[in-house]
């Protein structure tokens, strides 16, 4: 075919493709466009917004509104120290003039920190109603991002605004989350949090003096912060805000119980006597649940009942009304119980019992309630020792009744291990050792620090320390031996009225033990129950006839323009 097109003299010719500059350098070009587009979008959508995109280094505290509903001093309860401690700060940003006559200059930095639920946060609310500043509130968390750089500038932004509105108070909320000790942890620590960290410690007690703006920060870990946090100049105020006692329980139930319809004749120094170690946040949580109990019975008030319960649902759970034991089951259950209950009540140095219960609760089968006459804050050897044995009094009693244990005594023995390894490891109370201390607080543990450090002791002492823990455990359980075997004909009574009762509370198990006969000990508490059974009845019955007398509401005629459906293939 080409030698045909050759010789009749048939020309050829290529036109070259013409290609525009711009279509060149769109395809040189595209891909960066687009991940300039794709990375802009990211922005956006992590920011909420496009008018966010250039704010990414801008800081996220929240301005207190002098609109919103104040929490004041009078709110708190149970913390009288830190609420007389906060006091000076409200005093000083309404009367500076009062501290510096005399030369004083005002801590620029307070810390709170304790257990969870103790009401720091409360109390920097409550300084925020107070003061009649500004007042700017932000996470720990918020200042550290997976941007570099971004952290530090959120802190330059946030002290920029504090300056503009000062005098003026910045609350920090966990702070341990950009607080941490710098250098601790794998790898030598997170290098975006300690520019945060280091842009915090400047813009608090840097070359720039800011003496009207106060710091104030929250956290449950006092002990991970970084030391220069915590100098003079910086948290010149640490204030500790523990766990309640008896009476700041009382005050703190007060004030949950205020303007809730509680029965009359409550005695709320009962129920704090009742809450040993409940922090605000629990006793918040106990009226809560009460209120919760009655409303889901139909009551009107919130009882006793409905309190105690609560008590019991915080300590223990709620009822596992579904679980369903064996005859054998609930024999052994109630020596279990009782078991503890005997060594409690016989040790000299133990807490009396309070209750006693084969009804499943939580992940219990049974529960005995042990609870101190009154706080303590420090306990000595022999309260251990006794308290030990009570642990242990529930598989001693399964041993003495059935010669056999169970798998009922685990926690027990769990619990029970621990506090003899304290008490050698940490306390000093062992007798071969002698007043030293081994290892560190596994409860307490520096997370980083000494992440790798080796062991303070050698094999010798650690097999030492192990004998010692054998023999503590074994004299706590030959203490529990010897009392349910001197008292074993009311273990056999008491463990039978149990099984028959299901629940025995204090005054009961002390009359039982003191030869009261049980009809009667048991004849007030079924009268009551009997009583209440027949106002729970007139209650529902009340309820059903309100509902019958309540007026049916007409139900809606049709709209003339909407179809009804008539016969297949009829007219509509």
């Amino acid at each position: 075919m080409e030698q045909f097109l050759l010789d009749n003299n048939v020309e050829f010719r290529t036109d070259p493709q013409t290609q525009s500059v711009w279509v060149s350098l769109l395809g040189t070009f595209a891909p960066i466009i687009l991940m300039v587009i794709f990375f802009l979008f990211i922005m956006n959508q992590m920011q909420g917004g496009g008018s966010k995109v250039m704010s990414f280094g801008k800081s996220r505290a929240k301005r207190q509104s002098l609109d919103a509903p104040r929490v004041t001093f009078v709110d708190v309860a149970g913390a009288d120290e830190a609420v007389e401690e906060l006091h000076e700060i409200k005093d000083f940003l309404e009367n500076p003039k009062k501290f510096q006559s005399l030369g004083a200059r005002i801590p620029k930095g307070v810390l709170l920190f304790g257990p969870p639920g103790t009401g720091k946060t409360l109390l920097a609310r409550a300084v925020a109603g107070e003061a009649g500043v500004p007042f700017f509130s932000i996470s720990g968390s918020d200042f550290v991002e997976m941007f570099v750089g971004v952290g530090a500038s959120r802190v330059r932004d946030l002290f920029e605004q504090a300056k503009q509105n000062q005098p003026c108070i910045i609350f920090i909320d966990e702070i341990d989350a950009v607080g941490r000790h710098r250098g601790a942890g794998m790898g030598g620590g997170h290098d975006e949090r300690e520019q945060t960290l280091n842009q915090l410690l400047v813009e608090m007690d840097g070359f720039e003096v800011n003496d009207s703006i106060i710091i104030m920060a929250a956290t449950n870990r006092p002990d991970i912060l970084d030391p220069a946090l915590l100098r003079p100049g910086r948290f010149d105020r640490q204030i500790v805000v523990d766990r309640p006692d008896r009476e700041g329980r009382k005050a703190i139930l007060d004030v949950h119980t205020k303007g809730k319809p509680i029965v009359q004749g409550i005695d709320l120094d009962s129920l704090a006597a009742q809450t040993p170690g409940f922090t605000g946040a629990d006793l918040a949580n106990l009226v809560n649940e009460a209120a919760l109990l009655a409303a889901r019975q139909g009551r009107r008030v919130v009882g006793r009942e409905e309190l105690e319960e609560s008590i019991m649902r915080v300590v223990a759970g709620p009822e596992r009304k579904s679980r369903v034991l064996s005859e054998e089951e609930r024999l052994i259950t109630a020596y279990h119980e009782m078991g503890h209950a005997l060594v409690a009540h016989y040790l000299p140095d133990s807490d009396p019992v309070h209750k006693i219960s084969i009804i499943s609760r939580g992940q219990a089968l049974g529960y005995t309630i042990t609870l101190p006459t009154e706080d303590k804050f420090m306990v000595k050897k022999r309260e251990i020792m006794d308290k030990l044995a009570h642990m242990l009094g529930g598989r001693v009693a399964e041993e003495i009744r059935f010669t056999d244990v169970t798998t009922g005594a685990a926690n027990d023995l769990q619990r029970a291990t621990e506090t003899a390894r304290r008490m050698v490891t940490q306390y000093g109370m062992s007798e071969n050792l002698g007043p030293l201390t081994f290892g560190h607080d596994p409860a307490q543990p520096f997370v980083g620090r000494d992440f790798s450090a080796g062991q303070e002791y050698s094999e010798e002492t650690a097999r030492a320390i192990d004998a010692e823990i054998r023999r503590v455990i074994d004299e706590a359980y030959n203490a529990a031996g010897r009392v349910l075997q001197e008292h074993r004909g009311e273990l056999d009574m008491m463990s039978n009225l149990l099984i028959e009762r299901e629940t025995i509370d204090k005054d009961e198990f002390e009359a039982l033990l003191a030869g009261a006969d049980p009809d009667e000990v048991f004849r007030a508490k079924d009268e009551a129950r009997s009583r209440k059974a027949g106002e729970d009845a007139a209650l529902r019955e009340r309820q059903r006839k309100a509902r019958e007398r309540e007026p049916q509401r007409p139900v809606a005629a049709p709209s003339p323009n909407v179809s009804t459906a008539g016969p297949a293939g009829g007219p509509e």
